[in-house]
């Protein structure tokens, strides 16, 4: 898989999208600024950016937006990267920093070891 790199703003288009596909761009514009608080060139520019990355594909009639990524595979795209950035790749470091910290609750750490086991 191809990285995915969103900026922020694209990442809560990409949100809304998901969540409303298909939806026209009309439409997309209306939920951000509701939102968001966006206006609607705003919502245009971010809108036709991820069109150039492929990230969205527009159809005709009424501009009709739809991903062309999922969102899994972005969470995958970026947690890679933050992994490769922040702990030099190794997974190990990245969940040690949860252990370690302590935040998790005893509930998540018997999730993630029932995840662990099923691998």
């Amino acid at each position: 898989m191809e990285p995915v790199k969103l900026f922020d703003s694209e990442l809560k288009i990409m949100e809304i999208l998901w969540e409303n596909e298909p939806i026209s761009a009309k439409e997309l514009s209306l939920l951000a600024a509701d939102r968001i608080g966006w206006n609607k060139n705003t919502t245009y520019t971010v809108i036709t950016k991820l069109v150039e990355k492929s990230y969205i594909m527009r159809q005709e009639p009424n501009f009709i937006c739809s991903s062309r990524i999922k969102k899994e595979d972005l969470q995958i795209s970026e947690t890679r990267n933050l992994i490769d950035r922040l702990y030099n790749g190794s997974k190990r470091a990245f969940f040690a920093s949860f252990l370690n910290e302590g935040s998790l609750t005893t509930e998540e750490l018997d999730e993630i070891r029932n995840m662990i086991k099923k691998r």
